[in-house]
């Protein structure tokens, strides 16, 4: 009975160690992006957008079996210095178009004017695959406001290192 309680603590302690933190919670715990979360009500918002970002958690390397794990970070920049933005939704989807992770699940997030925020997918966190992409939904009180929506994706290995980003297209 005792050796059957040890490793049932054991499965448990290894399960918990395998499930992935909050992606908006600190090492702390604490839910880093709470300060920018807002109830503003959708209706008086007069523009909306939906944006496309291709997110690349992993690039083959040498050849169809061998990749190269990439840190990737979806950066949303509010360039107004005037006008803030509210994001609605910022949803991560793999190469197979399944959804991974909604990041605000419900919640609206308060860019206000030059603030911005990052969603960062770890070097490790390979579920996304090379067609990785986030789909971004926002508005505004008015169509001025320009965002940029950008994927900054980074590794290196031993001497070797790879950087590049990509772009938002907005498919509204």
């Amino acid at each position: 009975m005792k050796i059957n309680l040890i490793a049932l603590f054991g499965f448990l302690l290894i399960l918990s160690a395998c499930t992935r933190q909050d992606p908006n919670l600190n090492e702390k715990g604490e839910d880093i992006l709470e300060a920018k979360e807002t109830y503003f009500p959708d209706a008086k918002l007069s523009h909306h957008d939906t944006v496309y970002v291709p997110i690349y958690s992993d690039i083959y390397h040498k050849s169809i079996y061998e990749k190269f794990l990439l840190t990737a970070t979806l950066s949303i920049r509010n360039t107004s210095l005037s006008d803030s933005i509210f994001i609605n939704d910022v949803v991560y989807y793999d190469t197979d178009g399944k959804k991974v992770r909604n990041y605000l699940s419900g919640k609206q997030l308060l860019l206000h004017p030059m603030q911005s925020i990052e969603y960062v997918i770890e070097e490790d966190d390979d579920v996304g695959g090379s067609g990785a992409n986030f789909i971004i939904n926002w508005g505004a009180t008015t169509s001025k406001v320009k965002p940029i929506f950008q994927g900054v994706m980074i590794s290196t290995h031993g001497q070797q290192g790879i950087s590049f980003i990509t772009q938002g297209l907005s498919i509204k």
